[in-house]
């Protein structure tokens, strides 16, 4: 578009005409973005914001007098703020060459003044040290111009024909000519300490191999020998092992046969015997409690039987006094008395048969309880009659 100006990335573009810019500069700055510029009215510049070089080639003199030939190499370029970019467009703006110039003229200056106090031994050896101060001395004075340094390469340092620093260095050379020397002398005793264990290791080599082919000798005699007693050998093994299995073969039938046996006539038998234990336990346990049943049906019986005859007992006793004479002197109480002693005769007679019952009779066989009951329970008349009716009716 006419009259539109675009600033490249590495340039400012400088805008001259109508109002002022930063600070009273008689210039306004653009930077990254184009800008609308009137024609005849306003004035357009450019300036490089890329890296520029400047070389310096001095002889600068030590504090020993010592005269050396300083070559150098300054790295800057044009600051990126406003503030420097008008300083520098303000001093090299129509000739923008003068910024390496000046830059070398500076450093160049800076670099007499910090070498003037520095031996030739610090120099060499501490360069790093020696480029850091003249950066340190020179920083203020480049940010005046709206310059920064990037980096400072001292390149070379040389004392022309005056032989100091090779005269430095002849101490570093001799060592390190011993030092190859050294390594020289180790290396040829290594060679020679290499070569000698070469040779112990070729005859070391040589004796083994004889070793390994007499021993390869003997083992194939050995072989041989085997070889030849190897059918007998083998016979009498192959018959060890055939006696070996059918040793075997008869211990597993053995232990067959006896786990047969345990089954076909031990087992049963010790089944039959657990039978017939518990056959005879049972059935003595069947009579115990027959016995018991018994025993038990028997005193029941015998007891209820006692019970009912005992008014007969009584009966027979008062009969025994139907015949008697008795006299009662006390009256009714007299009778009471009698018939008491009645009842207390025929519980007695009961005591006895029930004792002699649970017991033995006299004979000292089992009591029957219902004929030892009816043996006590026949009375002298009863006895009497039977032998009246035995007599003959002649004896009547």
């Amino acid at each position: 578009m006419f009259g539109y100006r675009v600033p490249a990335p590495d340039e400012a573009m400088l805008i001259s005409g109508g109002r002022r810019g930063l600070g009273g500069a008689p210039f306004r700055v653009v930077t990254g973005h184009g800008k609308f510029v009137l024609p005849v009215f306003r004035k357009t510049r450019f300036l490089t914001l890329s890296m520029c070089e400047a070389e310096v080639t001095e002889t600068c003199v030590t504090r020993q007098g010592i005269a050396l030939h300083v070559r150098a190499v300054i790295a800057f370029k044009v600051g990126n703020d406003t503030e420097s970019i008008i300083n520098a467009g303000q001093r090299f703006l129509s000739d923008q060459d003068q910024m390496s110039v000046l830059t070398g003229r500076i450093f160049a200056g800076h670099l007499r003044s910090i070498i003037g106090s520095m031996t030739v031994e610090e120099i060499v050896t501490e360069r790093q040290k020696l480029a850091a101060e003249v950066l340190d001395t020179s920083k203020v004075e480049m940010a005046k111009i709206g310059l920064i340094v990037d980096s400072l390469q001292i390149q070379s340092i040389d004392d022309g024909e005056v032989g100091y620093i090779e005269a430095m260095s002849a101490p570093h050379k001799a060592a390190i000519q011993r030092q190859a020397q050294i390594a020289q002398a180790q290396a040829t005793q290594a060679s020679v300490e290499a070569e000698q264990v070469a040779a112990r290791n070729q005859a070391e080599y040589a004796r083994q191999t004889a070793v390994v082919r007499a021993e390869y000798s003997a083992e194939v005699d050995r072989a041989q020998a085997q070889a030849a007693q190897a059918g007998p050998l083998a016979q009498a093994h192959a018959q060890q092992e055939v006696l070996a299995a059918q040793t075997e073969l008869a211990q597993r039938q053995a232990q067959l046969r006896q786990q047969q046996l345990v089954a076909e006539i031990v087992k049963p038998a010790e089944a039959e015997a657990q039978r017939i234990k518990l056959l005879a336990i049972a059935e003595a346990e069947r009579m115990k409690i027959q016995a018991e049943a018994a025993s038990s049906y028997d005193r029941v019986a015998l007891d209820r039987m006692l019970i009912d005859q005992l008014p007969l007992i009584v009966k027979e006793a008062a009969g025994g006094l139907a015949g008697a004479n008795v006299n009662v002197l006390n009256g009714a109480d007299g009778l009471g008395e009698i018939a008491a002693g009645l009842v207390a005769q025929g519980l007695t007679i009961l005591d006895s048969v029930r004792q002699n019952l649970n017991g033995q009779n006299s004979e000292g066989r089992p009591a029957n309880g219902l004929l030892e009951l009816q043996g006590y329970l026949r009375t002298p008349d009863a006895e009497g009659d039977a032998a009246k009716e035995d007599k003959p009716r002649d004896a009547e």
